[in-house]
């Protein structure tokens, strides 16, 4: 028994103890955390949003000009390039018609290609 008690070390009472600061690491803690547990991790509430309504369906434009450069710009970025449907709320038929129409005014150079400097 006496071996036993004499290979336990005791801390000293004035020596600060060897886990007194907290680990910098937590090494339990999963590198990934499983994405059913944390479904709502980066976001605290659920976005809503109003759905976008088709210009051309609202206002009852079938036939889109291609010489109609004011309203073709509101439909396109300003590097030139056509933003899509998901952006600009546009219904599949309109924005099909609206893509041929922008091509169309950049072939007579109402509009242009790309405006890089």
């Amino acid at each position: 028994m006496d071996t036993n008690e004499s290979q336990v070390k005791k801390p000293a009472e004035n020596a600060p103890a060897e886990d007194t600061q907290p680990k910098r690491y937590n090494t339990e803690r999963r590198d990934r955390p499983n994405t059913d547990d944390n479904r709502s991790m980066g976001r605290e509430k659920k976005r809503y949003f109003r759905k976008k309504v088709c210009y051309f369906c609202k206002n009852g434009i079938d036939v889109i000009d291609y010489k109609d450069v004011k309203l073709l710009r509101r439909y396109m970025k300003e590097s030139g390039k056509i933003i899509p449907k998901r952006l600009n709320g546009s219904c599949s038929k309109h924005q099909r018609v609206l893509a041929k129409a922008i091509k169309r005014s950049r072939n007579i150079a109402l509009l242009p290609f790309e405006t890089k400097y």
